[in-house]
């Protein structure tokens, strides 16, 4: 019977639901990977880059100092802890709230970047050093076990021949007919019972269930038939009842099975063995170009899945007339496709806050939307230059802006959705000391303290807030 248990995914004080699909963007510091090697081996390049794939849709930033294609050359723990140490601790001071996993085999270098905050420890070698276990034993982090048998080549395996029937033969004869394939059954069998091997010591010693996501290991000490057999099979990964990672980005059995030469020319194909991957129940892909997966990836969630969330977006106004401004800008929320308006609060005048010189005029509006939280934030700026506002190319979500404006949208919270960047940052990072977002969402509910702080929200008490409410402006007009 299939099981289903990957709900959730906890990675150290993050828990990242799979109720839809998330990316994990790849990001080298090597000067020798086999489809990015030397573009981000500059501390300040890689950490820009990781800031980038979180704006356009990575859940993950998976950094990793150590090139493992075929015919690699090792590296010493100190010169991957060199490689990746900076980059780690670069991404995480930017964007503090960012899940960031360490794709490394060295026990050292994994324990020293969960002590600067990443989350997810993405082993290769499958957490078969001790070392490597008793580093995810003492942390609470998300682990990746990765199948690579590297004592052997290909999982043993042989094309069988295909006898054909025929009339009174007067000898056997041979098929020139094969099966195109490797036989599965022996394939999944050294694979899931590696991955469940490994998983059940982790969990023998202590590491939660929900800790744990699996990789078959494409491309390692595989061949290409040997990767189709597998993709084939996700549907026995996830039966296993842990989180299925597909890790098949640009590699060769993509150009195998699309023809392309270039590894920068097989995303496209890349993510056909994704989507097939996620029809089968994987929920984790790594991925080089984050943009194209997620664009991808969130266009066919819309279409092919109902998936309605419950979302609330702040609204502030301090130029001209403040009230018909939040007005406006709740029809044209409306107007979002995929997006509707469920309530909006009354609007109200509110002290100054953050060095802005008058009070603002504020309100919130609780909205139901089957886009991607990035896709809805991208609306929403859209929104505000429809209204007249221009577009700040300096504009950051973790920086409280000072400046007038006559609209201001703040993707505030989305349910089931955390995010890190300079885009969007879910929960809105500011959100438990505004009291101008906190007081309205009492009109839209009874106790929002309480359904924030159960969110993981920490909320100040009222008079430590900023913002507070001087005069209700009365209800807004806008259907």
């Amino acid at each position: 019977m299939l099981r289903e248990d990957y709900a959730t995914w906890q990675c150290g004080e993050h828990e990242l639901t799979l109720s839809r699909p998330r990316i994990m963007g790849i990001l080298n510091v090597t000067p020798d990977s086999f489809s990015d090697g030397g573009d981000t081996f500059d501390v300040d390049v890689a950490v820009a880059r990781g800031l980038e794939m979180l704006d356009e849709g990575a859940d993950i930033i998976d950094v990793g100092g150590e090139s493992t294609r075929p015919g690699h050359t090792p590296i010493t723990a100190e010169e991957d802890a060199a490689r990746v140490v900076p980059v780690v601790n670069g991404i995480l001071e930017a964007a503090p709230s960012a899940i960031v996993s360490v794709d490394t085999r060295h026990a050292s270098v994994a324990a020293t970047c969960v002590e600067l905050g990443a989350s997810i420890i993405n082993d290769v070698t499958g957490f078969t050093d001790p070392a490597m276990q008793a580093v995810a034993i003492e942390s609470d982090c998300g682990l990746v076990i990765m199948h690579w048998n590297q004592s052997d080549s290909a999982p043993t395996s042989t094309r069988r021949s295909v006898q054909l029937d025929s009339i009174k033969p007067a000898r056997v004869v041979q098929s020139s007919h094969r099966f195109t394939l490797p036989e599965e059954a022996p394939i999944m069998r050294e694979i899931m019972g590696f991955l469940g091997d490994q998983a059940r010591t982790l969990l023998r010693s202590g590491v939660a269930h929900n800790r744990i996501c699996i990789d078959p290991g494409a491309g390692f000490n595989k061949d290409a038939d040997v990767d189709a057999v597998i993709q084939r099979a996700t549907r026995k990964l996830v039966s296993m009842g842990y989180p299925v990672m597909t890790a098949v980005s640009r590699k060769r059995f993509i150009g195998a099975i699309s023809g392309e030469k270039k590894a920068a020319d097989r995303d496209a194909a890349t993510m056909g063995v994704c989507l097939s991957a996620i029809e089968s129940g994987a929920r984790i892909l790594r991925v080089h170009n984050v943009k194209a997966a997620a664009d991808f990836m969130n266009a066919y969630w819309s279409m092919a899945k109902k998936d309605q969330r419950q979302a609330f977006i702040s609204l502030g106004s301090n130029l001209g007339d403040r009230t018909a401004n939040l007005s406006e800008a709740v029809r044209l929320i409306d107007k979002i496709p995929l997006t509707c308006v469920v309530a909006a609060s009354h609007a109200y005048d509110t002290e100054a806050a953050y060095g802005i010189a008058t009070s603002v005029a504020n309100a919130v509006v609780e909205v139901r939307t089957e886009l991607h939280p990035t896709v809805l934030m991208r609306a929403l700026l859209d929104v505000q230059e429809q209204m007249g506002r221009e577009a700040d190319e300096t504009r950051t979500v973790l920086v409280a802006g000072s400046e007038s404006r006559i609209i201001d949208c703040d993707l505030c919270w989305f349910e089931g959705e955390v995010h890190a960047g300079e885009l969007l940052t879910l929960p809105h990072p500011r959100l438990g000391e505004r009291d101008y977002v906190l007081v309205p969402m009492e009109d839209l509910m009874h106790d929002p303290v309480r359904f924030l702080t159960h969110s993981g929200v920490s909320v100040l008490p009222s008079e430590a807030r900023v913002g507070h409410l001087t005069a209700d402006l009365g209800a807004l007009s806008w259907e």
